[in-house]
């Protein structure tokens, strides 16, 4: 005897709705399936920026940022951490999406920690830059927002990597990221050199992220800076970014008598009548290829 003998079963009316299964392309997907189309219609429109720097020098890497987290017009939290420690010789600046910058970072801490485990030493700077990268670039078109720069100590000497939520990886001796890191380049690009003294490269990261914090909307709060050494980094200062650039502003500028030196001294050529080229700063100390 059929089941619906039994039961006493009928057969629904077709207007209404059918107990059996759609046909094949007829299903009814959640709004989540397809990440990069539901983000890019229902995702916040939210501006955001900051402004964190790093650069090389002979005793160990400078990191330096800003202190405002912004939600667009809205300032979340004006005194936050935006130079994230990994381990005892490397930490890295965030800037983009302050939940993946974490996330991400918290992710770098364990995979970096297991290989430790299991070789007994912490890879290199380099090895760590490269993890990161391949890590977040499987994640590409899905609006992950990170933008780091990886400043550390291995026994190639001081190292410092910039890593991009794309994939992106490069090695250098200056990087800014965030909104202000035009502004930021302007004063690092003017007192940068490789020889500089503890203090000198103190006093040009203060100095160039206060500048970038008067000029930029999204940038504020205070100064942190932070030095790696060869024992490992160290938290040196936070200052408030409007005292620091209140003080920078009366510290005197050149005067004209001195502009006028600078513009009268000639330039100097070679033997043979070429130009001398100094060769830049820092070439010679290039850290080898990290194993």
């Amino acid at each position: 005897m059929a089941l619906q003998d039994v039961c006493k079963w009928q057969a629904p009316d077709t207007q209404e709705a059918s107990p059996h299964l759609p046909q094949a392309g007829g299903w009814a997907l959640p709004q989540g399936w397809d990440p990069q189309t539901f983000l890019q219609i229902h995702g916040p429109r939210l501006a955001h920026g900051t402004t964190t720097l790093a650069f090389r020098f002979r005793h160990g890497v400078i990191a330096a940022a800003d202190t405002r987290s912004s939600c667009g017009d809205y300032v979340a939290c004006p005194a936050s951490r935006k130079v994230i420690p990994v381990h005892q010789h490397l930490l890295g600046t965030t800037s983009g999406t302050s939940a993946d910058c974490a996330t991400w970072y918290r992710v770098l801490q364990r995979e970096l920690r297991l290989r430790a485990l299991r070789e007994g030493q912490l890879p290199s700077v380099a090895g760590a830059a490269r993890l990161l990268s391949v890590m977040m670039s499987r994640y590409r078109g899905l609006d992950l927002c990170m933008a780091t720069a990886l400043c550390g100590w291995d026994r190639s000497g001081p190292a410092l990597f910039y890593v991009y939520s794309d994939g992106t990886c490069l090695q250098g001796d200056i990087f800014s990221v965030g909104s202000g890191s035009p502004y930021a380049y302007g004063v690092l690009d003017g007192g940068y050199h490789y020889d500089m003294s503890t203090q000198e490269a103190y006093a040009l990261a203060r100095r160039a992220v206060a500048h970038a914090t008067h000029r930029d909307a999204y940038s504020g709060g205070s100064v942190d800076l932070f030095h790696v050494r060869e024992s490992g980094w160290e938290y040196v200062s936070r200052n408030d970014a409007w005292v620091l650039y209140s003080e920078l502003r009366k510290l005197p500028g050149p005067g004209p008598e001195q502009e006028r030196e600078e513009e009268a001294i000639p330039d100097r050529a070679g033997e043979g009548g070429e130009p001398s080229v100094a060769p830049a700063p820092g070439d010679s100390r290039m850290p080898a290829e990290a194993l």
